[in-house]
């Protein structure tokens, strides 16, 4: 921090100095000056309460307690001239403390501080003004497990730092300010400034946060899938080898929801499908060029009332021209992802794919002659 002399237009370096040297206290001065003044953190903060002790079955204190614009309650915590190593710790323990507060008990610690430093004020009143609602009963205080942290010291220890920033990747919300005596002469100085995370970087930080906890729930959702469908497949597999169905026999369980199996021409192969609302049986024409499925397909479109008479019921035929591929499906609803489906759906898979087979063995000379 400079000084800047209008005089003699220049700039004169002021003397940083340690509170602890200055003879200042955590709690007699740094409390004191943000208590009194909390928006040097950056933010209007209503402080509800000093040295706050209730809660249950401990003796620990917490510096300052606040309500932020949002309703939320804000863990202040200062150290002086050094951060300490267990501050995070202490911090992450009393934001776990004051998740179970609720609105009342909350208005009731602010009551009480107002009792003793505000004589005649009305905590309820006043967190309505604070918060721009017009009844207490429109109040939310304290929403959901977001209590957030900020500590304030002169010097951060890197195990500090570092165990912020990782906290921060896993959507803690803690902030870190570094708060700077200086002197000139008789004259002190502060400043309080945001070291982590840096005011610029803050939003970009919460965006990438958020995405990638959304990457990380999709990629969590996605490995249950895998397992859940591996699971059924190997059971259904099972049931085949017990049925003694042989068309899937060199077929190894799958993460996907699909699983081949071939008809004995290029291209063409069976199909179970295992979706959350239904299992599929299907024969599948998918030879590279998409011409000769179409023409696999109106081969056996032509045959269609003898072969779903010979299936045992009516197939679903898809010729899909805008694809390349066709398919012939039958399918049956069922609640997929409830594994007490299971034996009702590989009980159906087994019989259907047993039909679908011997159906469509019979045309595979026809559609050998049509490719020649």
């Amino acid at each position: 921090m400079y000084r800047i002399n209008h005089g003699t237009n220049r700039i004169s370096k002021l003397q940083q100095v340690r509170f602890a040297d200055l003879g200042f206290s955590e709690r007699n001065h740094l409390q004191e000056w943000l208590a009194n003044q909390p928006d040097a953190l950056g933010e209007d903060l209503l402080i509800i309460q000093k040295e706050f002790d209730g809660f249950d079955d401990t003796k620990e204190r917490l510096d300052l307690l606040a309500i932020d614009k949002a309703g939320g309650l804000v863990i202040i915590e200062n150290k002086l001239d050094d951060s300490g190593r267990n501050v995070v710790w202490q911090s992450l323990k009393y934001a776990s403390y004051c998740s179970t507060l609720s609105q009342q008990k909350i208005a009731d610690i602010f009551q009480r501080y107002l009792d003793k430093h505000q004589p005649g004020q009305d905590a309820k009143t006043l967190i309505c003004e604070f918060l721009g609602k017009e009844d207490f009963d429109d109040v939310v205080l304290n929403p959901g497990m977001d209590q957030r942290i900020i500590m304030v010291a002169a010097e951060f220890r890197k195990e500090v730092t570092s165990t912020v920033l990782w906290l921060l990747k896993h959507r803690v919300l803690l902030k870190c300010f570094k708060a700077t005596p200086f002197q000139d002469g008789n004259d002190l100085f502060l400043t309080v400034e945001q070291l982590i995370p840096l005011p610029e970087a803050e939003e970009l930080m919460i965006g990438i946060s958020e995405k990638e906890v959304e990457e990380q729930s999709l990629e969590r959702g996605q490995a249950n899938r895998h397992k859940l469908r591996t699971d059924f497949w190997h059971q259904t597999l099972e049931a085949l080898e017990q049925a003694k169905v042989k068309l899937y026999g060199n077929v190894g369980p799958s993460k996907d929801h699909w699983l081949n199996a071939g008809a004995g021409i290029g291209g063409v192969h069976y199909a179970m499908i295992f979706n959350r609302d239904e299992v599929r049986v299907n024969f599948v024409l998918s030879r590279t060029l998409k011409e000769q499925n179409k023409m696999l397909f109106d081969v056996l479109a032509s045959r269609a009332g003898e072969i779903d008479q010979s299936f045992g019921g009516p197939l679903s035929w898809r010729r899909m021209d805008d694809k390349k591929v066709s398919i012939i499906e039958y399918s049956q609803t069922f609640d997929g992802h409830n594994r007490e489906s299971w034996p009702a759906m590989i009980a159906w898979l087994v019989e259907h794919i047993q039909r679908l087979e011997n159906t469509f063995d019979t045309q595979i000379p026809h559609l050998r002659a049509a490719l020649r």
